[in-house]
């Protein structure tokens, strides 16, 4: 569907780094990047400039096995100095780093420059230095994505404190739950925010979770403004801990991934250089939170490229549906990243909410958080980018610090399709015997190790070894189902937690998925696979319709004949139940888990993290 042109390929990031290092092809480079982990990881870093306080002797330490290397050896590093303080004196400085946009509207002056964020942290770094926050402490940050909360996060990373990102959505049990596993000293937050018109107090959640958790002893509303614009960057090694990013699992309490000073930042900076291909003069907006991945994922990648970011707090269809456009429009984007279940809602409203606005300034998409269907993918692809732009497909996860599979600017692209892993990622497909495969759909692993690789879940060194070590020795098995074709591209079924086994036939929920949103009537899907007596498994879909589109029997029943022409009868759905919404997360991931305990009647787990919790009451209720 997209090819690139030679002035695209020639300008690139990724073809000027195989250049510069004598490199003729992607295979090549991918081969090599994988092979020699310690050339391509020292040439990344040099890429971008990393400078280091006290250089490191030795890159990669792996004595202690694949599942526990040590990077950066006896090297020291903050990587504030290398995200703001380095551009000190030089033309970034003056370059804007920041936009942002609240859901009340734009504001006269909505940018900082790279001189003025630095003035800012700088100021919060004081701040929080004066109540008595410092190197180790671990603080949290509950806020909507406002400028505050950006340079709270870079303040307490610079001081050499532990960044603590909280979902915006959380209750208090949730944030209260994150901050005593990390014993956090201290929680920063905001009054109140605005959604889709209304108030939405949260501070008051902020008091109720923080008391009840003995270690906090600050509640902070920033109020840094009149502090020094003037501080030391605090001494820290390369391997310090600088944020501990919780995930929900299916079962028992949340995994806190460990990160460190040379590791995320390093490894979010490579994926945006070489996927999304942004360039200093560019901006990003990445559809998220700061509570999960992509938030600090889009902070540490654009500040260490010297591009700038976009953030927004509110909804993308508020007051209009046209909001997510018009923020393109008038913050110039470049690169937008948004997810499939995303994409499909703005569809509904039709091509003129994107046509009133020029987006002439867009010059890729990128995107994660589920698998395509091929109806929305050509919808974005046409529509929105006129046929023209690549959508640089991402996966990975919170522990990986970014993407395994990445499309790039350099591959003709497919629907749906990732070009490959990203350049210094081993992964492969595996079958159930741990042997690579090719043309069916198989186990995701990765081989080697990579610098952005998570150094465990905090305080639980048996829960990280058993997520992710202890399918296949020396294997990191990711929990996607994968399948590579025959031309080389990559594709991501689901998550093999949620693949359905009926009569011993795997199906990815996403397949389902797909060939029900292709029907008129449907806006989204989930399927799921259910206990069957016979089968070992059957399948069970939920929809939620479009406006105009009423349920019944009739629609029941013509959803099941299609999946069972298309799948086969075998697969054919045990029920297909209309619902308001599909539990997901902010950053649109379907909760499957959570939608077949309800149908089961048993008990959901973990909701927390959930965007749209009246999807899970409707559920329960049925």
């Amino acid at each position: 569907m997209w090819h690139p042109t030679p002035e695209l390929v020639a300008q690139s990031n990724l073809k000027r780094f195989m250049d510069r290092h004598g490199i003729d092809s992607l295979a090549e480079l991918q081969s090599r990047s994988t092979a020699d982990i310690s050339w391509f990881w020292e040439a990344v870093l040099g890429e971008f400039g990393i400078r280091f306080e006290k250089p490191y002797v030795k890159l990669l330490d792996s004595s202690d096995g694949i599942e526990l290397p040590r990077w950066c050896i006896d090297g020291r590093l903050n990587i504030i100095h290398n995200c703001l303080d380095k551009y000190a004196g030089t033309p970034t400085d003056s370059r804007i780093a920041l936009r942002w946009e609240v859901e009340a509207g734009p504001e006269p002056n909505c940018t900082m420059t790279y001189s003025q964020l630095r003035a800012e942290v700088n100021k919060a770094a004081n701040y929080f230095r004066s109540l008595g926050i410092g190197k180790g402490h671990v603080v949290g940050v509950f806020m909507p994505l406002v400028p505050e909360c950006v340079v709270a996060m870079l303040a307490i990373i610079k001081i050499g404190a532990i960044f603590l990102p909280l979902f915006s959505g959380f209750g208090a049990e949730a944030v209260a739950s994150r901050l005593a596993d990390a014993e956090a000293v201290a929680l920063i937050t905001v009054k109140q925010f605005e959604r889709r018109g209304q108030i939405v107090p949260m501070k008051v959640t902020a008091d109720a979770a923080a008391s009840r958790v003995k270690s906090v002893r600050h509640v902070i509303v920033p109020a840094w403004r009149e502090h020094s614009d003037m501080a030391s960057t605090e001494s820290t090694s390369a391997e310090d801990v600088l944020m501990i990013l919780y995930t929900s699992g299916t079962t028992g309490r949340p995994k806190g991934a460990v990160h460190t000073h040379c590791g995320f930042p390093v490894k979010a900076a490579q994926d945006i250089w070489m996927g999304l291909d942004l360039h200093p003069d560019e901006t990003l907006f990445w559809v998220t939170d700061m509570g999960w991945m992509m938030g600090p994922w889009q902070v540490f990648g654009t500040l260490l490229l010297g591009a700038a970011m976009l953030i927004y707090d509110g909804a993308l269809d508020y007051p209009l549906p046209d909001r997510l456009w018009s923020l393109v429009e008038r913050h110039h984007v470049t690169t937008l990243g948004v997810s499939p279940t995303l994409v499909r809602a703005l569809a509904r409203h039709g091509e003129q909410p994107a046509h009133a606005h020029d987006l002439s300034s867009l010059r890729k998409f990128g995107s994660t958080g589920e698998p395509w269907n091929p109806d929305s993918w050509l919808w974005l692809f046409h529509v929105i980018g006129g046929g023209r732009l690549p959508i640089v497909n991402y996966s990975g996860g919170t522990e990986i610090s970014g993407g395994i599979l990445m499309g790039n600017v350099l591959t003709p692209l497919r629907p749906c399709a990732f070009s490959g892993p990203v350049p210094g990622m081993a992964a492969d497909v595996v079958d159930e015997k741990g042997n690579s495969v090719r043309g069916q759909v198989g186990e995701l692993v990765i081989r080697q190790p990579w610098i952005g690789m998570t150094r465990g879940f905090w305080r639980d060194p048996q829960r990280y070894h058993d997520a992710y070590w202890s399918r296949f020795p020396g294997v990191w098995v990711h929990g996607d189902w994968a399948a590579v074709d025959d031309d080389g591209l990559w594709y991501i079924v689901g998550r093999s937690d949620d693949t359905i086994k009926i009569a011993g036939k795997r199906l990815g929920p996403s397949e389902v998925e797909s060939i029900l949103v292709a029907h008129p009537a449907v806006l989204e899907a989930a399927a799921v696979g259910v206990p069957d007596e016979i089968k070992g498994e059957a399948l069970v879909c939920f929809c939620v319709l479009k406006d105009g589109h009423s349920p019944g029997d009739a629609l029941r029943e013509e959803l099941k004949d299609r999946v069972i022409r298309a799948l086969g009868k075998p697969f054919a759905p045990r029920d297909v139940q209309f619902v308001s919404g599909i539990p997901k997360t902010r950053n649109a991931k379907i909760v499957r888990r959570v939608i077949r305990a309800a149908y089961l009647g048993k008990d959901p787990g973990d909701i927390s993290s959930i965007e749209n919790p009246a999807a899970v009451e409707d559920l329960l209720k049925r």
